[in-house]
């Protein structure tokens, strides 16, 4: 009696297709944290860009405590200009200037604002943008993605 052994010589049509489906939900895996971890960086250069852009106006307004109030009711969305640079200017006339040039800064960000409110303690620089990307141009700082933007706020004492 003649006995033939079988070697296996190479995958099956299934192996093969099974070991494709593998390295594919794989690949998407590592595709979807490559877009998760843009986004976060993203995120992440806002923010700090928004801090830098509140202890801007912060400085500025330490460098000019003769008018400390006067930075009161300073809002990106209004329109400001002037130019303590090209020509020396009044202390009244810096405030303007410092809000004109911190809208520049801040339309750098998407759908960035600033705004400068008084409280019991002295002065909130408050730097509002769209972290979110859903459009947003509300004036909130609120949870709601769709209205309200992302908000960074610093108190400055007299």
């Amino acid at each position: 009696m003649l006995v033939r052994k079988h070697r296996q010589q190479g995958l099956s049509l299934i192996e093969s297709m099974i070991a494709l489906l593998v390295v594919s939900i794989g690949l998407l895996g590592i595709a979807a944290l490559q877009i998760t971890a843009m986004s976060q960086n993203t995120s992440a250069l806002n923010h700090s860009q928004a801090v830098w852009i509140a202890y801007n106006m912060s400085d500025r307004i330490r460098a000019n405590l003769t008018v400390f109030n006067a930075y009161d009711g300073i809002d990106t969305s209004g329109s400001y200009s002037g130019d303590c640079i090209a020509s020396a200017c009044t202390t009244g006339q810096m405030v303007t200037a410092d809000a004109s040039e911190w809208s520049q800064l801040i339309a750098n960000l998407p759908a960035g604002r600033g705004q400068v409110t008084s409280n019991a303690d002295g002065l909130l620089v408050t730097v509002m943008w769209d972290d979110d990307g859903t459009g947003a141009t509300g004036t909130g700082c609120g949870g709601n993605p769709n209205t309200d933007l992302t908000c960074y706020t610093l108190a400055v004492a007299q």
